[in-house]
């Protein structure tokens, strides 16, 4: 832990400095979304510290691909929320995650634009607490209040249904179907784009990624659909340790499916037999 908040300190300081900056090269990667110098910085440095550290540990990285295999492996997102980076919100962040033997044994979400950090390991709780400070006495223990039904229950879910298959849009639907609410308000069977484009669940929400808001208690739970690893894998101990749920739609604990549903206890398995009833 003391090294992932020593990273995540770096890529702080990286991102702050493009973020203050008066221009910003944006590039386009090939699936239409913006990538910066920052984000590749990032990984660049992150990766540089572990292997002086930790030479025989593995790497993957949104952008640098995966490094080496071994059996553990460092799974880092330079900067979630690059679009939010790019348009000067506050609301993105560096996304830090340890696996062993398959297993998330480390998370961090470090969002210095928001001065606000959230970290968590097994068995030792769910924090979080201003950046870079990481003094007992700033931090709160995060633990979620549990709902009982999906008719209740605040969903988040992400990307809107234009970026969506005709099977994700048909699940995102029956969620939205049984849910009391979703977060964006939208018509999840529609293909069809809005102008203005929908927000993400988080934005405005004083947190960065959807997962957040399940482990503060904003949202019931969130979906996120076609996620790679280094979207998933940093909230799986902070939403577990403050008492929720994590899994793919089929219920298993992978980061590769492309899929990732957090939400409290109470509720996780009726989303999965709600989604599962979407064909």
């Amino acid at each position: 832990m003391a090294l992932a908040h020593h990273l995540a300190d770096l890529a702080d300081d990286i991102a702050r400095g493009y973020f203050s900056a008066a221009s910003l090269t944006v590039h386009t990667k090939s699936d239409g979304s913006p990538v910066t110098d920052a984000d590749r910085e990032i990984e660049h440095v992150l990766r540089s510290q572990i292997r002086r550290r930790h030479p025989y540990d593995a790497f993957v990285g949104e952008e640098s691909g995966e490094h080496g295999k071994a059996r553990r492996r460092w799974i880092i997102d330079g900067i979630d929320g690059t679009a939010s980076f790019v348009a000067g919100e506050p609301e993105w962040s560096t996304l830090i995650a340890l696996e062993d033997q398959g297993s998330i044994s480390l998370g961090m979400v470090s969002a210095p634009a928001l001065d606000s950090r959230w970290w968590a390991t097994p068995g030792a709780g769910a924090w979080t607490g201003p950046c870079p400070s990481r003094s007992p006495a700033h931090s709160r223990r995060l633990m979620i209040t549990p709902s009982d039904h999906i008719r209740d229950a605040a969903v988040g879910i992400w990307p809107p249904p234009h970026r969506l298959s005709e099977r994700q849009r048909a699940i995102a639907a029956k969620l939205a179907e049984h849910a009391a609410r979703t977060c964006p308000a939208l018509d999840w069977s529609m293909e069809e784009t809005t102008t203005p484009p929908p927000r993400k669940p988080s934005s405005g929400s004083g947190t960065c990624h959807g997962g957040l808001l399940v482990a503060t208690g904003q949202l019931d739970a969130f979906l996120l659909l076609g996620a790679g690893p280094w979207d998933i894998a940093a909230l799986i101990p902070i939403v577990e340790e403050a008492g929720g749920t994590f899994s793919d739609l089929a219920g298993q604990q992978r980061t590769g499916t492309g899929a990732a549903l957090f939400a409290t206890p109470g509720i996780h398995q009726q989303l999965l037999d709600v989604a599962a009833s979407a064909g």
